[in-house]
């Protein structure tokens, strides 16, 4: 991602130049109707994998990447990851995959060490750390889940891209964690879009603050 700075120089001028800093993307997944979760006898992915949508997360998860949660989505995936929790889908290939790469957890709460083969904690607040990270992080930074991290860093204009997976359930009844409750309103730009399965929908956008 390049970023316009004003550079000062030895002899006292001023110019405008470009700093690269790394993609931060806010991966995360959603009924129609809006909600992150759902309880009830709704089951993980809301009942709706398929092969292509695994095989398409592991694709995503295998490139180099900085993983970044909130300390309550740390705290959820953590106990999921329990060989005792009981749960299915936290064995798939994919998640798998993100259990084995760096993480930053933004927490004042949580101390190390994690339960996590790699991960540290920075406490703080979230507009800073990821503005921190993106200037000195050499691989692109993703964040799943941790929405109300996410949409703090959002309205700070730190989230590059939003990648939303959209499964075919309306949850009105037993809808959990509306992802965008609170938020600040965006204008999204369509940066990609596929079909999984025949029925899942993966939408990528670029967000923009509107004015």
């Amino acid at each position: 991602m390049r970023s316009w700075v004003c550079i000062s120089t030895p002899n006292g001028t001023t110019s405008w130049g470009t700093i690269m800093t790394a993609t931060y993307t806010f991966d995360v997944f959603s009924s129609l109707d809006g909600f992150g979760a759902a309880g009830g006898d709704w089951t993980g992915y809301w009942g709706k994998q398929g092969p292509e949508l695994l095989d398409h997360r592991l694709d995503l998860y295998r490139e180099e990447q900085r993983m970044v949660f909130g300390a309550n989505t740390f705290r959820a995936f953590t106990q999921m990851l329990a060989p005792d929790s009981g749960i299915d889908e936290v064995r798939d290939p994919w998640v798998t995959r993100m259990t084995t790469m760096p993480a930053t957890v933004v927490s004042t709460t949580l101390r190390e060490p994690l339960d996590w083969p790699d991960a540290t904690v920075v406490s703080g607040d979230a507009v800073d750390v990821v503005a921190r990270l993106k200037k000195e992080s050499d691989v692109p930074l993703r964040s799943h889940g941790s929405l109300a991290m996410n949409r703090a860093l959002m309205g700070a204009g730190l989230v590059d891209l939003v990648q939303v997976t959209l499964f075919p359930v309306i949850t009105g009844r037993t809808g959990l964690g509306p992802i965008f409750a609170g938020a600040a309103d965006f204008d999204l730009e369509l940066v990609s879009q596929r079909t999984l399965d025949r029925h899942i929908q993966e939408l990528v956008y670029r967000p923009t603050l509107h004015p």
